[in-house]
């Protein structure tokens, strides 16, 4: 397309400069109410001269192909300038016979050198655009395999570390309740149905609904093993449910509330859920709280726990400077993950 769009321009330019061309060596003839076609012959023997300089795009292509040196490849052009218009004008002469001085054609193979030094730059300017545009989509392409990479990777980490986790509270749980164990295997088996669905669709997109329900069978399977100690507390946008976002993202935090807020104690404990639609701001609002010991802002930055930080950087991939997940957390004040990201349907 660009190149058709070249030639357009190309030939546009060259009937321009014919027709103004014409109109200037007829103008003396036209104001006296006459034409004079003998003196329009240049026009004509412009013409050709066009489709012969049309023969530097091919010789541009090929030069760039040589990877030639700046100096090389003004040396060329220098030598290609001059013997174009000596060869044309020569030409001329032969035919119409060496009718002028010598110096009569100077100006006229020095216009013509202009003309090939003007087309030939031309010609390697569109050449070198064309070629840093397939650059600039190479590295565009690179990037988002790159991205793309992480982010599997990223994720190929968190569904280990749910597993695991998972099947660590099971085992908990069949030493003191064989029964609640069978029931929590069941529930098991549905919750690993939802991560290898994500796997095998091929995207991690998935609703905001379909997080949530996965959440709730992770709790509910929680809830066998904490028993009466875990409360939730939902406070859910109905308006957020078909909102889509990476799979495996508000799990991850409703475990690390799990983790540190109820598993290191015997008293009872509260989680709070909280999903917010901001339609000014474009963005979709999750919070997860809960009222544990929770932790030293300092000592949280320099934790190497995967599931937040994996959060995190999947939301920095995938959004950019939109995609955000901030902590609120003191000792004795419990630990708040607010998680924002662009509003996307699923």
């Amino acid at each position: 397309m660009a190149t058709a769009r070249m030639w357009r321009i190309y030939a546009c330019g060259w009937l321009a400069y014919l027709c103004l061309l014409a109109i200037a060596l007829q103008a003396d003839d036209l104001r006296h109410g006459h034409v004079n076609w003998r003196a329009s012959a240049p026009v004509f023997w412009s013409l050709p001269q066009a489709l012969f300089l049309a023969l530097l795009w091919p010789l541009s292509g090929w030069l760039e192909r040589k990877r030639l040196a700046l100096g090389s490849l003004i040396c060329v052009h220098i030598v290609g300038a001059f013997s174009y218009p000596v060869a044309i004008y020569s030409l001329i002469a032969t035919i119409n016979g060496f009718s002028q001085a010598l110096g009569w054609y100077v100006w006229p193979i020095l216009y013509g050198a202009m003309t090939y030094g003007v087309v030939a730059a031309a010609f390697h300017v569109v050449r070198l655009n064309a070629t840093r545009q397939r650059q600039a989509i190479a590295i565009q392409q690179a990037h988002a395999l790159l991205v793309a990479s992480e982010l599997n990777a990223l994720r190929n980490k968190l569904n280990p570390h749910f597993l695991f986790n998972t099947l660590h509270s099971i085992i908990a749980l069949t030493r003191r309740n064989p029964e609640a164990a069978e029931t929590a295997l069941f529930q098991f088996s549905d919750m690993l149905r939802y991560v290898l669905d994500t796997e095998k669709s091929g995207s991690d997109r998935v609703t905001l609904e379909d997080e949530l329900r996965f959440v709730r069978d992770y709790l509910e399977l929680e809830s066998l093993r904490l028993g009466a100690r875990l409360k939730v507390e939902w406070e859910l946008d109905i308006d957020a449910a078909r909102i889509a976002l990476p799979a495996l993202s508000l799990q991850p935090l409703v475990e690390n509330s799990i983790k540190h807020a109820f598993n290191p104690h015997s008293r009872p404990g509260l989680l709070r859920i909280r999903t917010r639609v901001d339609d000014e701001a474009g963005a979709l609002t999750m919070t997860v709280g809960d009222d544990g010991p929770g932790a030293d802002p300092a000592i949280v930055k320099q934790s190497n726990g995967l599931g937040i930080r994996t959060v995190e950087r999947r939301l920095q991939l995938e959004y950019g400077a939109r995609g955000i997940l901030s902590i609120a957390t003191a000792p004795g004040a419990g630990f708040v993950v607010t998680m924002s990201i662009p509003l996307e349907s699923a």
